[in-house]
């Protein structure tokens, strides 16, 4: 491990040209070659610093460029290569978000004579550029708010990391319509997207075709149209065509904004010096039950946070399906739909169709091979279809509100029994009733055993006679 840490200092000070730290930065012609170890190490990570921004704060960390190698998530004796973008110890900007580029051997960063900046492989493969070739370019900068530049001899930007973003919205950041920041998690198709849109700022799940959102935020200010947000001193805000704010969500001194790849929630952060670290000040989702993934497809997320299943697999175990077998589940055309009690789903933007009975909107469900569940509200006959079963909780019952989930003709019980519509229905609330059993069993025994105490105890001594008033 020592040996690696001095490879990687030697490779910062020849590629800044420097002794014992990085500049903040660099000139035409440089390059810097990462090598990965002789034999493939799974879960390695190789990290070398070419630039640093000064901190503003003694008590707050900077902002820091590398060039890293990490092994493949699959262990195929390949290494990630990229170019990343460090707050402290967090990543807040990667040249391989969307487009991965693996290496056997070797990283290499090279800003070219020719003003292009370029990451290559040990056969000269070229996987990642900025395509700033013949623009003029002079040198590569990281500035202060965290944003890495290339720029001409007259300082004019042309090429930013800020045109790209990832999954990270830094302090200072602007965002415009149509822009978005994505999040993909580990081993799954699915990926979530925090958008801007002309009437609104949301979080979507991404899935194939299937696009629903989870959480939305509207501005304060009616009938106004939202053309960028941006991170400020006091949090989030929102802007309208002539740049007035026009929505805000406060957040006192943030560094930047995340979309987590594993939960899909959007996230302020600000540093807490005396932990050492960043933690999330706001949360745009702040009960685990109203996120998308709280439970895998098919589940439902219960009032004790445990997640109860919607057995509509063949071998009955619903904590088994993932995403994609999910997928193909809905794809199954002769089914007939069961409504659950007591439960929504998380999820919008669905399929709508209006002035419908509830009859007709479980048809409508029925005969779509492309419809996984659908709700219907009576109050205005509004029917809304899902491609998938996904962002299911549990609620208090509620009137004229109903959820349906299209299940497979010849689905049994564990006990051979073909009553598949009472065992979903009485399967909602079990974890949360035999909990509440509990509760009042625990209650029930105390009262006893209180009552037996009393019964026990010797009775009180009689109170003493007062004397008769004689007063007139």
């Amino acid at each position: 491990m020592m040996m690696k840490f001095y490879t990687f200092t030697f490779l910062i000070c020849l590629f800044s040209k420097l002794q014992g730290h990085c500049k903040s930065d660099i000139s035409l012609g440089n390059s810097l070659t990462l090598t990965s170890p002789l034999e493939y190490t799974p879960g390695f990570m190789g990290k070398a610093y070419i630039m640093e921004t000064e901190s503003s704060s003694t008590r707050e960390p900077g902002f820091k460029a590398a060039l890293t190698m990490e092994s493949s998530d699959k262990d195929d004796g390949r290494y990630l290569c990229s170019l990343q973008i460090f707050l402290g110890d967090v990543r807040v900007w990667s040249s391989g978000h969307y487009s991965k580029m693996y290496v056997s051997s070797k990283c290499i960063i090279e800003l070219t004579k020719d003003g292009d900046l370029r990451l290559k492989s040990s056969n000269k493969h070229v996987g990642w550029r900025s395509g700033t070739s013949g623009q003029g370019v002079e040198r590569l900068e990281i500035q202060s708010t965290g944003n890495l530049v290339l720029v001409d001899a007259k300082n004019l930007i042309k090429w930013q990391s800020f045109n790209f973003p990832t999954d990270v919205m830094l302090s200072g950041q602007k965002l415009d319509v149509a822009t978005q920041l994505t999040s993909f998690p580990n081993d799954s198709t699915l990926f979530y997207s925090f958008e801007i849109l002309r009437d609104k700022i949301a979080l979507f799940l991404n899935l194939n075709k299937l696009k629903y959102s989870y959480w939305e935020y509207e501005p304060i200010e009616k009938n106004t149209t939202v053309n960028f947000v941006r991170l400020g001193l006091k949090g989030l805000d929102l802007f309208d065509d002539n740049s007035h704010i026009i929505g805000r969500i406060e957040q006192p001194l943030i560094r930047f904004l995340a979309l987590g790849n594993r939960t899909g929630n959007l996230g302020l952060y600000s540093y807490k010096p005396e932990k050492g670290k960043f933690e999330a000040t706001f949360q745009a989702v702040s009960d685990t039950c109203d996120l998308p993934v709280a439970c895998k497809p098919y589940g439902i997320c219960t009032f004790s946070k445990s997640c109860s299943c919607i057995k509509v697999v063949s071998n009955g175990d619903c904590s088994s399906i993932n995403v994609e077998e999910a997928v193909s589940v809905k794809r199954l055309c002769d089914h007939e739909m069961v409504e659950l009690k007591g439960v929504t789903t998380v999820l919008r933007n669905g399929t709508q169709v209006r002035n419908i009975s509830k009859e007709r909107c479980e048809e409508l469900c029925k005969k779509d091979c492309e419809c996984g569940a659908a709700s219907y509200s009576v109050s205005d006959e509004s029917c809304v279809m899902y491609g998938i079963v996904m962002g299911v909780k549990q609620i208090e019952r509620v009137s004229g509100l109903s959820y349906m989930v299209k299940i497979p003709k010849g689905v049994r019980l564990s006990d051979e029994k073909p009553n598949v519509r009472k065992w979903v229905v009485g399967l909602v609330g079990g974890i949360d009733g035999f909990v509440i059993l509990l509760l009042l069993s625990g209650f029930a025994i105390y009262f006893i055993r209180k009552r037996r105490k009393s019964l026990s105890l010797p009775p009180p001594p009689p109170l003493p006679q007062q004397p008769a008033n004689t007063d007139s």
